[in-house]
């Protein structure tokens, strides 16, 4: 049945192509055409007659098999029928590969191992292609280009040469290479730099910014294509400009060929206003970069000795001329219109907004104080009183809590169990009246513990230094005089020196590259010694470090401290009878006293860069604060009323809003210049 069927298909097809031919001889076409009708055809036996129509060679796998359908109702040319027979394959999941004058006809799922990558073909027939991309990534375009390929084959992204590789139908060939030409163009968002030649570069850029607020920061819901970034590059003197909209780009183009102009009015005063720095150091430090005198300029004129050269290369021989106008902060500038520039870009790498540095310290102090005193002393005063020789004495071992101060006073026996033998009174030459004391035995034990934690902290700017004090204001004597005069009457009279006496933190930070903080630190406690005041004076307790350490910021570092342990032990006795057991007790005073301290000093600094931090720390330490001040809280009692119990804390500060700069305010980076006659 189905050799009737291919006899019969043949006898169509030769029907048709003398059906085709013309009957004129003498316009015979450069081709002939045919009309295809294969119904149910099989595959190799169409293969065959379409081999004899096109003269070309075919070479089909064996696992080529089934029927296949392809019907033209108008005649076609052998070249478009073959094709068509492509085509036809290809619904079939097989696949047409050229190579050296053949085409093999096999299963589409092995057709990429046979593809002769530099074939260029055309239709449904498999083939190779490598696409080297100039501008967009291949291992991007590899997610664009993969479903508009067939499943069974493949591309491939070579990323060391940025290429893409591509094997498919000639007819999917083509649609991706217009696609890929298309997305492989130039970013129409990379900025251009546009040079100025007469104005600075950063006024413009402050100027055109300000005439397009809308562009530069469209509003919320607006049109992101008419956004625009235009900065000023201080070092070339132009304006680096980026835009996905062409109107806008050459909208700014315009205006920077407008305002870019010589001025028609000859003149050479610059007014310059400055958001950060100080006008007068960085006018010190401008001048002492014109006139190359290193030595006067500010701390940060090392860092400007390259512009100094190149401002000074471009300086006229008389100079220019820089002042401070410390009421609006602004800069003076009488110079050239390329010293100007120069000195723009210095003024602009300066005057920018300096980081800030919390310093968080803490201050830790524990001492422990263990003493003990125990001693009999003895004394006999009975002879004193008598007008014959007699014998009078005893043991007095010269501690704060002698026999005879306490028989002359009997208040200055001091702390602690006090026992004595007390015969009457006697009377001694040269002191009068004094208690008959024959024994005192005196027993005294101290236990002193101290936890100190001092947690000082502080703010400042970038290289600027900072200190608090948190004491009292106590007055030393100094001097003492006795001033007679003409009378015989002295008049004495003191000098009195006052100093802080308590806490004390003094720090200067630099912020060094890295993210590391130089510091400067001075850190004194100091307290007075209630129980040591002296003739001379008072007594003052004294514990400070002062250092210069590198830390990186955020993170704690010990600066310093001190671990003592003291052991004093201390005998008095009487020779020989001192050294008797149990006895010699009666004879021997003894002081004992073990002291340890315990000191450290921890520092941490922050770097705060905006303002983000400083509402940050503000939360942070008002928190702490208010957990401080309901720990501290004195308890309920039922008779003392308790005052701080309705006191609350005042409200958390908000930021304020920022207040919008008026209308007719000139931008705070520009420049006003003051034309002067010739």
């Amino acid at each position: 049945m189905i050799t009737s069927i291919v006899r019969r298909t043949l006898l169509i097809c030769s029907l048709a192509l003398l059906i085709a031919t013309p009957c004129h001889a003498e316009k015979q076409p450069e081709e002939e055409l045919v009309s295809l009708n294969f119904v149910n055809a099989d595959i190799q036996e169409v293969i065959r007659a379409i081999s004899q129509i096109s003269k070309k060679n075919f070479l089909v796998d064996p696992r080529v098999k089934g029927t296949i359908n392809i019907v033209s109702a108008t005649p076609v040319s052998p070249a478009l029928g073959y094709d068509i027979l492509l085509s036809a394959l290809r619904l079939q999941g097989y696949a047409a590969v050229e190579s050296a004058g053949v085409t093999k006809i096999i299963p589409e799922a092995d057709a990429k191992l046979h593809v002769d990558s530099l074939a260029q073909g055309r239709g449904d027939k498999l083939v190779t292609r490598v696409f080297i991309l100039k501008y967009e990534s291949a291992s991007q375009l590899v997610n664009i280009v993969r479903p508009m390929i067939a499943p069974n084959n493949v591309v491939v992204a070579y990323p060391s040469s940025n290429a893409l590789v591509v094997t498919d139908y000639a007819s999917s060939i083509r649609r991706i290479e217009k696609l890929i030409d298309s997305i492989d163009q130039p970013n129409a968002d990379a900025p251009l730099l546009l040079p100025v030649r007469h104005a600075s570069a950063v006024d413009l850029a402050n100027i055109i910014n300000k005439l397009m607020p809308e562009a530069a920061t469209p509003a919320a819901g607006g049109d992101d294509n008419q956004r625009f970034v235009l900065v000023a590059d201080s070092r070339t003197n132009g304006l680096l400009l980026r835009s996905d909209n062409p109107g806008r780009i050459a909208r700014v183009k315009e205006l920077v060929a407008k305002l870019d102009s010589a001025a028609n009015v000859p003149g050479n005063i610059h007014v310059v206003p400055l958001k950060n720095t100080d006008a007068t150091k960085l006018a010190q430090t401008l001048r002492s970069v014109m006139s190359g005198d290193t030595s006067a300029a500010a701390p940060q004129g090392t860092a400007l000795q390259g512009l100094a050269q190149q401002t000074g290369s471009s300086a006229p021989s008389g100079g220019g001329m820089i002042q401070a106008d410390t009421s609006s902060n602004s800069l003076i500038i009488t110079a050239s219109e390329p010293v100007y520039n120069n000195l723009r870009s210095v003024i602009e790498r300066l005057d920018v907004r300096r980081p800030q540095v919390f310093v968080e310290a803490l201050i830790v102090e524990v001492t422990a104080d263990k003493a003990s005193e125990f001693g009999i002393q003895w004394q006999n005063l009975e002879g004193a009183a008598k007008s014959t020789t007699s014998i009078i004495g005893g043991t007095n071992f010269g501690t704060a809590n002698n026999i005879v101060s306490a028989s002359t006073n009997i208040g200055t026996v001091g702390q602690g169990l006090n026992i004595g033998i007390v015969s009457g009174q006697t009377t001694l030459p040269g002191l009068g009246t004094v208690l008959n004391l024959g024994m005192l035995a005196h027993a005294l034990e101290t236990d002193t513990n101290a936890n100190i934690l001092s947690a000082p902290n502080l703010m400042t700017l970038d290289n600027e230094e900072a200190k608090i004090v948190v004491g009292q204001n106590v007055p030393f004597i100094t001097g003492q005089y006795a001033q007679t005069g003409s009378s015989t009457t002295a008049t004495p009279f003191q000098t009195i020196e006052r100093k802080d006496v308590g806490l004390t933190l003094k720090i200067k930070p630099q912020i060094m590259q890295g993210g590391s903080v130089k510091l400067q630190i001075y850190q004194e406690v100091s307290s007075v010694v209630a129980s040591a005041t002296t003739t001379a004076g008072v007594i003052t307790n004294k514990r400070s470090i002062e250092s210069n350490i590198l830390v990186d910021e955020n993170q704690i570092v010990v600066l310093g401290g001190l671990i003592q342990d003291s052991v004093n032990d201390v005998q008095n006795k009487t020779p020989v009878l001192g050294d008797i057991p149990l006895l010699g007790n009666l004879f021997r005073y003894e002081t004992r006293q073990h002291t340890k301290t315990n000191l450290m000093v921890f520092i941490r600094p922050y770097v705060m860069y905006q303002s983000d931090g400083y509402k940050k720390l503000t939360d942070d330490r008002y928190d702490q604060m208010s957990k401080r001040r309901e720990d501290a809280r004195l308890p309920d009692h039922w008779i003392l009323q308790n005052d701080d119990k309705d006191k609350a804390l005042p409200p958390k500060p908000e930021a304020p809003a920022p207040v919008p700069a008026p209308a007719s305010a000139p931008a705070a980076a520009s420049t006003v210049e003051l034309f002067t006659q010739p």
